[in-house]
């Protein structure tokens, strides 16, 4: 918008220049000033034609500066959180050889796509204010990343629900050399996945050419991101049929054990508390946004979709919160690293995939 201003206003400019051209005085001359003056050619007794001469003082130069927005700020802010939070948690499954479980493979999928997703939150900040963003490899670049991550992060969180679904129904077979063999190959669809749909507007799946088809997130058409906030939908519905599918798992199995009816009765009721946390954590960070990509598109009020994809963002936040510090073994190999102890009230169970 800044170069289109800057562009009409040179156009302007050349055209008063060449309404003066019969004028003694030289638009060039830096003795002139911008300022609306007589023509001096004009001697007769009619309305004085004024004429716009420039003011440019020598050796200075006009410089569009771009305004920093609070919205790409704020987004800026909330990714180096998410990056930071996430290496945390990468860190500590690199260097502990014990967390190699099938549910620790999905916690280090979830981190590894929510700090793509802070870093391209990053990245797309750097590329507005501090690099040309109107070349195309870049906006591409920008949208891959994020795309990809952000649909990364969602398939991970979905594929962590069927691991604890999986492990209460399967609990028998569950530990088995099988069972991580299978989580591995969930994890490379799971990327594959993600990264197709993060390549889409690279492959001519975008607006670049035709800004009347692009959503609320350029250069992602409308279309595009229809099916992406649809696909969202059915994945948060799946996932709220597998953790109706846990409780009541989780309930029947405090029903058939009569001596610890009391304790069990508590810890799922516990359960359940915390799966129902997870799904609202999850719905209020992403359905505003999948729900408003589906009914807007560029033409909208761009406040609308910063107050739309700043909570989607923040869910990244959360997740190591959720999925990885709860955890008591993460939690140990914490205390281990920053001060080589473990606090006696730190429970040394080991924590299954059903735990929630």
């Amino acid at each position: 918008m800044i170069l289109s201003l800057a562009a009409a206003a040179a156009m302007s400019s050349g055209s008063g220049s060449s309404l003066n051209s019969s004028s003694p005085l030289d638009p060039f001359d830096s003795s002139t000033s911008w300022s609306l003056s007589e023509d001096p050619s004009n001697s007769s007794s009619e309305p004085v034609m004024r004429t716009l001469t420039p003011d440019l003082q020598p050796g200075t130069t006009a410089v569009a500066v771009q305004e920093v927005s609070p919205w790409d700020i704020a987004l800026c802010v909330t990714g180096t959180l998410i990056s930071c939070e996430n290496a945390l948690v990468i860190a500590v499954l690199f260097y502990t050889p014990t967390l190699r479980g099938p549910m620790f493979i999905l916690i280090g999928s979830l981190a590894v796509a929510d700090l793509l997703a802070g870093l391209g939150l990053i990245l797309n900040f750097v590329f507005t204010y501090l690099v040309d963003s109107s070349v195309e490899f870049v906006t591409l670049l920008s949208v891959a990343l994020l795309i990809s991550a952000f649909s990364a992060s969602v398939l991970n969180i979905l594929a962590i629900t069927v691991d604890r679904y999986l492990s209460l129904y399967n609990a028998l077979t569950y530990h088995t050399e099988r069972t991580v063999t299978y989580t591995y190959v969930m994890v490379v669809f799971i990327w594959v996945l993600s990264l197709t749909l993060g390549c889409l507007p690279a492959f001519g799946w975008n607006c670049l050419r035709d800004e009347s088809s692009c959503s609320i997130c350029r250069p992602v058409t409308k279309i595009n991101a229809v099916a992406l906030a649809v696909t969202f939908l059915l994945v948060f519905a799946l996932m709220m049929q597998l953790y109706l599918q846990i409780c009541k798992i989780a309930f029947r199995h405090a029903q058939q054990i009569a001596v610890q009816h009391q304790f069990v009765a508590i810890s799922t009721t516990k359960g359940v508390s915390t799966l129902s946390v997870i799904l609202c954590a999850f719905g209020v960070c992403w359905l505003p946004f999948a729900m408003y990509s589906i009914v807007a598109d560029s033409s909208y009020p761009v406040i609308y979709t910063y107050a739309t994809v700043l909570p989607a963002t923040c869910c990244s936040v959360i997740n190591p919160i959720i999925y990885a510090f709860r955890n008591p073994d993460i939690q140990k190999s914490l205390w281990l690293a920053c001060c080589g102890c473990v606090p006696s009230n730190l429970s040394l169970r080991p924590r299954t995939s059903s735990d929630v």
